[in-house]
């Protein structure tokens, strides 16, 4: 499959109004929930860890960081005559592009290299141009994932070193991850792994082709997507009863079901559908199968798919500059009972477009928070934090920078909003590099954000 730059989420995914943790498994029937998951309180949460990509890697994925980060996942499902499809996908950020202006679009070109290595015998490689095209500017800073690619390669089963290489035609960046992996069979009898993805179409035969769109991080967020599972059955041998748990990261079980094969077919495909409203927050577990057919595959379930945030405290704290309203109060005093209902109620009300499954408001504040957070990090504070960070999540990129620190001027920088016809100074009056905002910025900043705020409400 082709890759897909996204712009925006697919407008096909589902937003679910369940108040419980709701599965529906294709030809399945009842469930059983155990016991009740409130959102964990834990002291150290995924936001905390300095570098995600460790976070990625200990889930299997492939993962770098900068100057080019990506994260990616190898899935394995039956190909013709006993080979493997292997589906390599890619999660890309926009930020990480240096985009050019053409015409009325912003465009920026990259290069993918994947090779497979085999213990023995030549590796099987692919190399792609892609393009992504965006309509403005703020679009190209988006430090969610932005950008999908895809390519399946046809492997034979046993073990594979893969090399997966992502570089910037214009900048001459590169982001570069590689990892061992074994590549399974499926002979008669046997179960794909469970494979995390955004839209899917089932399969009747190893020889057709593979219609999915994977999602690589399997980060989901909570009271947002709804999570698909895709699991492949080959000539199961007459109706078969398959359970799966869902286990978090305690190895507590959060819930337990069955899917039910009909048996017979070259490729029996089921779905596992549920929405992640009231699951535990972290890492979560779907196992799959027991004894040797047990397959475990793991995902996140997240607050905000653009920032792994697992705690309701720091939750909160994030949306300091978030606009302030009954909701956000009453969700920083909820009790672990109440939490998922009003989280959901503060993501409905916030929501600016609810025909569609993602939240545009929340989505634009955590893109704006984690390119402050890169950008203005200050000696002993987050970049989000600073004076910097705070007006560059209200109010977004300046239209112009000046920087005195190196000048007789003293360690000044100047901050110019033409559209707000406002002008920030923020400076340094401690010499270690902690730009304040002047009080009379500070006064024009909150009369200028209080405006912008009126307008989009």
């Amino acid at each position: 499959m082709a890759r897909m730059n996204r712009v925006r989420r697919h407008h096909s995914f589902t937003r679910s109004t369940a108040g419980l943790l709701a599965i529906a498994v294709t030809g399945c029937g009842s469930w059983s929930r155990v016991g009740t998951q409130p959102a964990p309180d834990r002291a150290e949460s995924l936001a905390q860890l300095s570098d995600i990509t460790t976070i990625y890697r200990r889930l299997g994925r492939l993962a770098v960081g900068a100057p080019l980060p990506f994260v990616g996942s190898l899935a394995f499902v039956g190909g013709p005559h006993d080979s493997t499809l292997t589906l390599v996908s890619l999660s890309l950020e926009n930020r990480a592009f240096a985009f050019q202006k053409e015409g009325r679009e912003f465009v920026a070109h990259y290069v993918v290299d994947v090779s497979a290595q085999p213990a023995s015998g030549a590796p099987v490689q692919l190399s792609k141009d892609e393009t992504v095209r965006v309509g403005t500017f703020q679009e190209t800073l988006r430090t969610d994932e932005s950008v999908l690619f895809q390519q399946t390669l046809r492997l034979a089963p046993g073990s594979h070193h893969v090399t997966v290489s992502v570089r910037d035609r214009s900048s001459a960046t590169q982001g570069h991850a590689e990892g061992d992996f074994m590549v399974p069979a499926f002979p008669s009898g046997s179960l794909s792994s469970a494979l995390f993805a955004y839209r899917v179409r089932g399969r009747a035969g190893r020889d057709d082709a593979l219609s999915v769109i994977v999602n690589p991080r399997g980060t989901v967020a909570y009271g947002g997507d709804t999570v698909l599972a895709y699991v492949e059955g080959y000539q199961m041998p007459g109706p078969s009863a398959v359970p799966f748990e869902i286990r978090d990261q305690d190895d507590s079980l959060v819930l337990r079901d069955t899917l039910r094969f009909t048996g017979g077919r070259e490729v029996e495909s089921e779905v596992i559908r549920f929405s992640p409203d009231t699951a535990p927050l972290g890492e979560l577990r779907l196992v799959l199968g027991n004894g040797a057919q047990r397959k475990t595959t793991s995902f996140l379930v997240s607050f905000s798919q653009a920032w792994l945030v697992t705690n309701l405290e720091e939750m909160v704290s994030m949306l300091r500059y978030f606009p302030q309203s009954d909701r956000l109060d009453a969700l920083r005093k909820a009790t672990p009972a109440d939490r998922s209902r009003l989280w959901r109620e503060f993501w409905l009300d916030t929501d600016p477009d609810k025909l569609t499954p993602e939240n545009e408001a929340l989505n634009r504040y955590f893109a704006r928070l984690g390119v402050a957070n890169t950008r203005f990090r200050e000696d002993g504070f987050e970049g989000w934090r600073t004076d910097r960070g705070e007006v560059f999540i209200g109010l977004g990129e300046p239209d112009e920078i000046f920087d005195a620190s190196q000048t007789s001027q003293g360690r000044v920088i100047r901050w110019t909003y033409d559209n707000y016809r406002v002008t920030l100074y923020f400076v340094d009056e401690s010499g270690f590099g902690r730009y304040r905002m002047t009080p009379t910025s500070r006064s024009d900043y909150e009369r200028v954000l209080g405006r912008v705020r009126r307008m989009s409400s």
